[in-house]
């Protein structure tokens, strides 16, 4: 945080009533009250965000294991970044009732760290630190990786194989990324095919409040030799490097290098090869430059990286407990 924690002021959720978090406030001499029980609008301005942020971005579906909740973490690394220095918005200045008429008196639309500014309660280093994030960090694409760190997370909801609910019917999820910050988009060169990105997704209107759908049950039989064994190191230092990048794109690139050797109808079993590998995937936003002198001259955040975690881990003992976006 860039300025001192006062005052704590949380629902009645055993997750802050507990014995820890009191002693950390008495610790830190930070003043701890609770809402009330019953009344909702005791936290309107933290619950109000329930839903333009966390629904609206991580959706309604259930997360469980390491892997779902370090996704979940990412998404929230970038997420953060966009709506704290790019997204505006209005508070009730205040409310009158004329009969049965109330007119409601906003204040004028500014983001968190034009509030945070306004109020002048940062020093000189403090506030010279964030003007210059802010100067460095690119709107379009971070908001670019914030989708792909979106169907990063979606591919690991418990139900099935993933598929995403919109308006007017159904369609599969994109490709799940890493969000770096020196990589958010702009900065050029990897050493994958191209720097292209995934398939543009549809109106943002229509990806809002994400749940997934029960799909058919996977197909883990093969008819046929893999005609990408001998290729798929090169196509997964491909997918590290750029996970954005469609399956289509690697396909074409792959046609170049070696002509002749694969045909249209393979297509898909590529796209099926790489559906797999992202869904085992971490895509990571690598917010390690908030922390280091990089912000002069740079274009952040970087280009998006993904890694596949440990595959032959011990499995825990009991059950993770679940995480209920």
């Amino acid at each position: 945080m860039p300025f001192p924690i006062l005052g704590l002021d949380t629902d009645n959720g055993s997750e802050f009533i507990n014995d820890l978090l009191l002693a950390y406030c008495e610790q830190q001499t930070i003043t701890f009250t609770r809402g009330r029980v019953a009344k909702k609008n005791d936290q309107c301005f933290v619950e109000q965000k329930n839903g333009s942020v966390v629904r609206q971005v991580v959706g309604y579906d259930r997360f469980e294991g390491e892997l779902a909740y370090r996704q979940l973490a990412e998404l929230y690394r970038a997420l953060r970044l966009y709506v704290n220095f790019f997204q505006p918005s209005m508070k009730l200045h205040k409310k009158t009732r004329d009969g049965s008429r109330v007119r409601r008196t906003y204040d004028q639309a500014a983001t968190p760290l034009q509030r945070l500014f306004a109020v002048d309660m940062l020093d000189t280093v403090q506030r010279e630190r964030l003007e210059a994030i802010y100067q460095t960090l690119d709107p379009v694409v971070l908001l670019h990786q914030i989708e792909v760190l979106q169907d990063a997370l979606w591919r690991h909801a418990i139900v099935g194989t993933t598929a995403m609910e919109v308006e007017g019917g159904t369609k599969p999820s994109l490709d799940a990324v890493r969000f770096d910050v020196t990589a958010c988009g702009l900065a050029q060169g990897g050493d994958g095919p191209g720097d292209g990105h995934a398939d543009n997704p549809s109106d943002r209107n229509k990806r809002k409040y994400h749940r997934t759908v029960q799909a058919g049950q996977p197909r883990w039989w093969r008819t046929r030799p893999d005609p990408f064994a001998d290729v798929w190191e090169e196509i997964e230092a491909w997918l590290r490097a750029a996970p954005e990048q469609t399956a289509k794109a690697m396909f074409e690139e792959l046609r170049q290098r070696y002509p002749d050797r694969f045909a249209d109808s393979q297509l898909r079993t590529l796209q099926r090869r790489v559906k797999d590998w992202r869904e085992r995937a971490l895509v990571q936003f690598d917010a390690q430059w908030l922390d280091e002198d990089i912000l002069a001259g740079a274009v952040l955040p970087p280009r998006l990286r993904a890694s596949i975690e440990a595959e032959e881990t011990e499995e825990p003992a009991q059950p993770s407990p679940a995480l209920t976006a």
